[in-house]
């Protein structure tokens, strides 16, 4: 064997996840129909061992398993995508063969489920455990993040939202907000962490960080925690450190806020009329306290902010908001994922290979649900073969995703007690 070359369950072993239980959902795009959330339950789970990402400087386990990845493996792992674009098919509640062919072909970084995909525990438990264990028997051997948006709240819950589960259930974060109790806010985190777990996520696009600055905001309305960004920091701190603590790795959204919006990027563009002293002192602050609480990954949203980049990009392809501020000025060292790609702000301006390639030049690790994966990812190679992209770029990136999911399973960590 090689002198840099690893096998698989070495790469599971370095990674911590040899034993970890692994697995993963994904659908359409539509929110879960509103409706009214009771309180409920959840069953006692030990909290897996977890500690915060490691610093890129203190790597040497993800470089060695860099180390090892064709660049047609290291450029899949930069993409989050559903089951349903891994495999063709109109919905997936299973993991078979088919699944298993897609990840040997495309070994990607993360799958993420939707409400489609979710029928029964049992059915969804073993699909995810499925998943999880094809994507360390083929290709590269990496596991994959099973990623899902779980905020709380009647909204965006969908596993809380599916009447076949007996979890705990939540009112909106606004109304968790309004209480002023930060330590409702932790217990959400680790309710939520707990099940997810324990079903077999290791993602969860939440908390919410946005700061409902226009009251006239209808797509994050009340997913906030409220109007205030000490009060939404405080909330959001003490539910991603919980989460955390449970094995699952928070991702907070929607940088660099998209509470002062007016319009839905699901649909359309979404400005921000803010200027740059507005963000720092209101917007920032929120992923400020959390980037200080080394929550370990970020999403960047569509939302366009003329008065501060002095351009028509929306931040999730903008170099000045991703690179520069993000990740220079704030100092976030973790994982950037970008808001789906699938959504019409990105769609109606950008091809899926264009959009792909824009957000990576401006510094972003993990491109959620491209409008076409096979074109976004062959756009990526295509980029790096004729020098758009440097090799160097691509390695950085992967690199980060390399050392969150090492950082899944680490030391021993107490979780807070909410």
């Amino acid at each position: 064997m090689a002198k840099n070359e690893l096998t698989r369950r070495e790469i599971l072993g370095v990674l911590g996840l040899a034993g970890a239980s692994v697995a993963l959902s994904s659908c359409g795009l539509g929110q879960d129909p509103e409706g009214v959330a009771t309180p409920g339950t959840v069953a006692s789970v030990a909290p897996v061992p977890v500690t915060t990402a490691p610093a890129m400087s203190d790597s040497s386990v993800a470089e060695r398993i860099l180390g090892t990845m064709t660049l047609e493996q290291k450029v899949a792992q930069l993409f989050f995508v559903t089951p349903e674009q891994l495999t063709g098919t109109d919905c997936v509640i299973e993991a078979g063969e088919a699944m298993e062919a897609a990840l040997a072909t495309l070994p990607v970084g993360g799958v993420i489920c939707f409400s489609q995909n979710i029928e029964t525990p049992g059915q969804l438990r073993e699909m995810l455990a499925n998943v999880g264990r094809f994507s360390t028997e083929v290709a590269a051997g990496i596991p994959v993040f099973l990623g899902v948006d779980e905020e709380g709240g009647p909204l965006v819950s969908r596993v809380a939202n599916s009447p076949a589960f007996d979890v705990a259930t939540f009112p909106h974060m606004a109304t968790i907000g309004a209480t002023g109790d930060v330590a409702q806010a932790g217990r959400v985190g680790t309710a939520i962490g707990s099940y997810l777990h324990e079903i077999g996520f290791n993602v969860d696009f939440a908390p919410v960080a946005d700061v409902l600055t226009n009251p006239e905001n209808t797509v994050i309305g009340p997913r906030s925690f409220g109007a205030d960004s000490q009060l939404v920091a405080d909330m959001v701190v003490a539910e991603a450190t919980a989460m955390l603590a449970t094995g699952v790795l928070p991702c907070v959204k929607h940088f660099p806020g998209h509470g002062d919006t007016n319009a839905d990027s699901h649909t359309g563009e979404a400005v921000s009329t803010r200027t740059r002293e507005d963000l720092d002192s209101c917007e920032f602050e929120p992923f400020r306290r959390t980037i200080a609480a080394s929550v370990p990954l970020v999403m960047v949203g569509h939302i366009k902010t003329p008065n501060v980049t002095a351009d028509d990009l929306p931040a999730s392809l903008s170099r000045v908001m991703i690179e520069e501020t993000l990740r220079r000025e704030l100092g976030f060292d973790g994982v950037i994922i970008s808001d789906s790609f699938q959504m019409g702000a990105v769609t109606e301006r950008y091809s899926p290979a264009e959009a792909a390639v824009k957000f990576l030049e401006a510094g972003g690790d993990m491109i959620l649900m491209p409008e076409d994966l096979d074109a976004a990812y062959q756009g990526v190679l295509d980029a790096v073969a004729s020098g758009i992209l440097s090799r160097e770029r691509i390695d950085e990136s992967c690199l980060r995703v390399l050392g969150a999911k090492a950082a899944l399973v680490a030391e021993a960590q107490i979780p807070p007690k909410y």
